[in-house]
């Protein structure tokens, strides 16, 4: 066994008694709002019962209006799991089968042998419906799903893979889904939604919601999505930035997004899917099942609108969402009943917060967030760090270390062997080094969960 030393630093990594939990997921959120401005609203519950609801921030950074527990989001890609609960009610009701091909509903698209069901696990092997859109599109102008599917129809795109070759992430097929679901009803998705699910459960703040094209429906406590200017050097709605113009024009879009709702509605339709309130049980559990391999190795597959894994805390059903100004997850894990709800509206990595909520609940060891201060290290003493990690390597250019894996990034000495991220994420590399100096391994922290990572 090596021997290794490494400085002390003044902050916590602890682990938590019962008892104290919920005091551990308020001290950790408090001091990402305090530290790495997170902004949103966060909700756990035990076996349905809320433990932990809180509203951190701006719902309008203009006139700093703040958020509230009842302030309503864009979900995103979160929204995926209603719409495929809609096709799943009309299936239930013997209107439609999962076999049906597409083109029995859109015969102008030129996809042929392509069935509902792979529209709905991602084996669909469609194109992106954005980036035909990008180029196919008055930009100037909203469109709608009836524009998308016209616009596809006139360019014949191809498909990226032949239907259920293997799994790809389509937001066309979810939009497609949507419009399914209107033929198929005779009724507009947003009353569809309305009627069959939000409605029958009591979702009161939940609706479909377009916020550019919905000027006369408005939301009370709405939170509006920001994005940081680094030219203004603080948050703005993204409307005015050229390059997330798609907010504008893809706004009348429904089926992969556009469902908004609070973390108190998201806690019922979280309790509505666990107790096959809509579905059977039959269906529900078609729903949640390991459709589609998206990760083997990580034991990550696909439903219907949901993914479902398994890691070392247990069985888990997740599904997030990502647009300009939101980033939003839901995540269930079974044995436990834990429900953690993390919707926010400046683009926070809600993924990586929600899975170290996930640690305090299992009482894992977190990094608690804290204030890193740069020192200023000898040239010669970063040599020492270079080299390639499990997943990343660090090289130094001149008198500073960048780590490298997509893309390049400066990690900032706070310490003779840590370093902290330069992009204002909580996320720090630390270093063990043996009786010689010589480095053994590092740790990647990542939101306050720490990975070891090994030299290669």
């Amino acid at each position: 066994m090596y021997k290794f030393f490494s400085l002390l630093l003044f902050f916590p990594l602890i682990g938590f008694s019962q008892n104290n939990v919920v005091t551990a997921i308020d001290s950790f959120m408090n001091g990402q709002a305090n530290h790495f401005n997170f902004n949103g609203n966060i909700l756990v519950a035990e076996k349905g019962t809320i433990i932990y609801q809180q509203a951190f921030g701006y719902a309008d950074y203009s006139t700093k209006r703040r958020l509230s527990n009842q302030s309503v989001f864009e979900l995103a890609s979160v929204s995926k799991q209603f719409t495929a609960a809609g096709i799943l009610l009309l299936k239930q009701k013997g209107q439609l089968q999962l076999s049906d091909s597409l083109r029995k509903f859109f015969p102008e698209l030129p996809y042929a042998n392509m069935t509902i069901q792979q529209l709905l696990n991602h084996t669909s092997g469609l194109p992106d419906y954005i980036d035909a859109m990008q180029t196919g599109w008055d930009v100037k102008k909203v469109a709608f799903n009836t524009d998308v599917i016209a616009v596809m129809a006139k360019k014949k795109l191809p498909v990226h893979f032949q239907p259920g070759e293997k799994w790809e992430y389509s937001n066309t097929g979810y939009m497609l889904l949507a419009s399914i679901i209107e033929k198929v009803s005779g009724m507009s998705f947003n009353e569809f939604m309305a009627k069959h699910i939000f409605q029958p459960l009591g979702m009161n703040r939940t609706q479909i919601y377009n916020t550019r094209r919905s000027k006369k429906d408005t939301i009370t406590d709405y939170a509006y999505g920001h994005v940081y200017s680094d030219f203004l050097k603080r948050y703005i709605v993204p409307d005015s930035i050229q390059q997330l113009k798609m907010v504008y024009f893809l706004d009348g879009i429904t089926g992969d997004g556009t469902v908004n709702s609070t973390t108190g509605d998201l806690l019922i339709w979280d309790r509505a899917l666990k107790n096959n309130q809509l579905l059977s049980k039959k269906l529900q559990q078609e729903m949640f099942a390991a459709q589609a391999p998206v990760d083997t190795a990580n034991k990550l597959y696909y439903g219907y609108g949901v993914m479902t894994g398994k890691n070392e805390l247990g069985q888990y059903i997740t599904h997030s969402g990502g647009w300009p100004g939101y980033s939003t997850i839901l995540t269930r894990y079974l044995k436990r009943d834990f429900t953690i709800i993390v919707l926010s509206n400046n683009n926070a990595s809600s993924g990586a917060l929600a899975a170290t909520v996930t640690n305090l609940l299992y009482k894992k060891p977190v990094v608690m967030p804290y204030e890193h201060k740069a020192i200023v290290m000898d040239t010669a003493a970063l040599d020492k760090f270079e080299g390639k990690y499990e997943g990343f390597y660090i090289e130094r250019k001149g008198n500073k270390l960048y780590r490298n894996t997509t893309n390049r990034l400066e990690i900032i000495p706070e310490s003779a062997v840590k370093f902290f991220y330069s992009d204002g994420t909580d996320r720090q590399i630390e270093f063990e080094l043996d009786k010689k100096g010589d480095v053994i391994k590092c740790w990647f922290i990542a939101y306050g969960v720490k990975e070891e990572r090994k030299k290669l």
